[in-house]
């Protein structure tokens, strides 16, 4: 079983490839243009959500300890599994009146309750080799390592420049480069 879900439906659930290719109910545009984006490895093409406005790809944390991932978007649709990990990121793809879908770092997906989610930013730590990431103190290969983050590890990101994220977790705090990283799309700046 996976760290942060239960159930037994996300078992069967097939990585981000069949998971674009199988939409469910509901499935708004920037899904579409999140999949193209992420096979280019780009920032993909965002547009407003039908229900907040706010960028539809867009990432966000799980706010609570346990939320139920449904089918679809409404509590007549079957619980696929329940995430259990609080801060987890998520990736809204698209929105349902007071319904987000989501899809996590492993291509799994479904339909959340909106108050579930939290607009604080947090990432996983995903190298494809498994090394761990260094984590220095300025967005520069050169500058000072500080600590280095485990693949899986889960932070939150302060911020987002030049191709590098600020990274806090476990008391340390550093800037690892976002193609290390589950939860900034590629080119991605905010503060």
């Amino acid at each position: 079983m996976r760290a942060g879900r239960s159930g037994s439906a996300w078992g069967a659930a097939i990585f981000a490839a069949a998971f674009f290719c199988a939409p469910l109910a509901g499935t708004g545009e920037g899904f579409v243009a999140a999949a193209l984006a992420a096979e280019r490895g780009g920032m993909p093409e965002r547009t407003p959500g039908t229900a907040t406005g706010l960028p539809v790809p867009r990432f966000v944390s799980l706010k609570s300890g346990r939320a139920n991932v449904r089918r679809g978007p409404g509590t007549d649709f079957p619980i696929d599994w329940v995430y259990r990990k609080s801060g987890m990121p998520l990736e809204v793809i698209a929105e349902s009146s007071n319904w987000r879908r989501i899809r996590d770092h492993e291509g799994d997906g479904g339909w959340i309750w909106h108050s579930m989610l939290d607009g604080e930013r947090s990432a996983i730590v995903d190298t494809a080799d498994g090394a761990p990431v260094a984590l220095h103190t300025e967005p520069a290969d050169s500058a000072p390592v500080i600590a280095y983050a485990e693949k899986g590890i889960v932070a939150r990101v302060k911020s987002c420049k030049a191709h590098w994220c600020r990274l806090e977790t476990s008391g340390y705090e550093g800037w690892a480069p976002q193609e290390t990283l589950w939860g900034a799309y590629p080119g991605e700046e905010f503060e």
